[in-house]
């Protein structure tokens, strides 16, 4: 797979997972931006509840996304 098939698989599942997370029958619940700050804290609290890292999965997350860009 080349390295813009991996990245526009990647942006499709992300938006994917939006959609899922916020979208209804009439459209957005929120503008895209909100949500995506509203699934960050949804995110922060079950990685509290859960007992995980949340900044270090950012941080490794902000890693593998340049090292994907660089190809």
């Amino acid at each position: 797979m080349t390295d813009d098939a991996r990245r526009d698989a990647a942006v499709r599942r992300a938006s994917a997972a939006l959609e899922t997370y916020t979208l209804s029958g009439d459209g957005w619940r929120r503008s895209p931006s909100e949500t995506l700050t509203r699934l960050l804290a949804d995110l922060r609290h079950w990685s509290d509840d859960t007992q995980r890292d949340f900044d270090a999965a950012v941080s490794r997350a902000r890693d593998l996304h340049t090292a994907e860009r660089r190809g």
